[in-house]
């Protein structure tokens, strides 16, 4: 029956299926985004609003960039240590920070491969769950420039987080 009405009527026919097609439009839109003064190459589900600034101390850069789509916050955020050597010691720091900062014990590190970083065991990717809902961090770096992704939601999306993480890649100052 439905089908004789849309041959009798095609623009209800062409309607049914434009409505269709909108219910299955995902509510992530991922898009690749280059944030400025980054060094980096991030796959976000919506457009990210990025903020920079100099170092404390005036040597090097900080910046972030961040948006929100479908209940889910993404973050990528970067700064420069003043020695390369530091950026180990920064990671760990990073991590713990937001460990405590969200009340949770920061998990043992799962692995991370981010194409162009430089290789260090302080690189690594947490899931913390609380009552406030989850938040998924990795850190890695190149050379002395340190980068910070996060996923934080009220429910966990580890599709999400793949997407997010997968996308991620950092390239050489030219």
């Amino acid at each position: 029956p439905i089908i004789r009405r849309m041959r009798l009527c095609p623009s209800a026919g062409f309607a049914l299926v434009l409505s269709l097609l909108a219910g299955c439009q995902p509510a992530l839109n991922w898009r690749e985004a280059r944030p400025a003064g980054a060094g980096a190459v991030a796959l976000f589900p919506c457009k990210p609003e990025v903020e920079q600034r100099p170092a404390q101390g005036g040597q090097g850069a900080m910046g972030l960039a961040q948006c929100e789509a479908g209940g889910l916050r993404f973050a990528l955020s970067w700064a420069d240590t003043p020695d390369p050597t530091q950026a180990g010691a920064a990671l760990k720091a990073m991590t713990q920070a937001l460990a405590t900062k969200l009340n949770q014990p920061l998990p043992a590190a799962e692995g991370l491969q981010v194409p162009g970083m430089t290789p260090r065991p302080e690189a690594g990717q947490h899931r913390l769950a609380g009552r406030g809902g989850v938040t998924r961090v990795a850190v890695f770096a190149l050379g002395g420039r340190v980068y910070q992704a996060l996923m934080s939601a009220a429910h966990d999306d580890p599709a999400a987080w793949e997407s997010f993480v997968s996308g991620l890649r950092v390239e050489p100052p030219r």
